[in-house]
C-alpha cells in the first residue's frame, strides 16, 4: 500500500477569524496553532504545511488568568553583553498589543522553518478592524469566558 502525501493542489487554504475579547489566552493560542498546523485537515502532514490562515481581533483585551498580568514576564536580549531586558505582560500589554498573542501561538508552533512559515500566516490585529475581508474569513466558534 502507497503513503498518501498531499501535493500543491490539494492545499487549499482556508482562512479562519478568531475574536479574543474576553477570551483565555491560551485557548486562543491552542485553537489558532491548530489551525496554523492543519490537524483539522484529513491531509494533515507533520513534516509538510498543510494548514490555514488564521486572523485574531482584539488582541488587546485578551484575558489572562490568576496573578500572570503582574507575574508573567516576557524576556528579550538585544545580542549585547548584559543586554537582557524583561517586562511583565501588562507593560507589553500597554506598548505592543498583539506581542502576547503571537508569543503564545508561536509557542505552540514548530521551533524550525516549518514553523517559522506556519507562523507566517498568523495575522494579529489590536483592535476590531483588520484588512482581510476579502478572503471572507470563517468564525471560530470559543466558548465565553465565564466571570469568577
Amino acid at each position: 500500500m502507497r503513503t498518501f502525501l498531499p501535493k500543491i493542489e490539494d492545499k487549499d487554504r482556508g482562512w479562519f477569524l478568531i475574536d479574543a475579547q474576553g477570551q483565555v489566552l491560551g485557548k486562543i493560542a491552542t485553537a489558532a496553532a491548530t489551525i496554523l498546523t492543519g490537524k483539522r485537515k484529513p491531509i494533515y502532514t507533520p513534516f509538510l504545511d498543510t494548514g490555514d490562515h488564521v486572523v485574531v481581533i482584539n488582541a488587546a483585551k485578551v484575558a489572562l488568568t490568576g496573578r500572570k498580568e503582574t507575574g508573567k514576564l516576557y524576556r528579550r536580549h538585544s545580542g549585547y553583553l548584559s543586554g537582557l531586558k524583561t517586562a511583565t505582560a501588562e507593560q507589553v500589554r500597554l506598548k505592543h498589543p498583539t506581542r502576547i498573542v503571537e508569543e503564545a501561538i508561536r509557542g505552540m508552533l514548530p521551533k524550525t522553518r516549518l514553523g517559522r512559515s506556519m507562523f507566517r500566516k498568523l495575522r494579529v490585529y489590536a483592535g476590531d478592524s483588520h484588512p482581510h475581508a476579502a478572503q471572507s474569513p470563517q468564525a471560530v466558534a470559543m466558548q465565553i469566558r465565564r466571570k469568577r
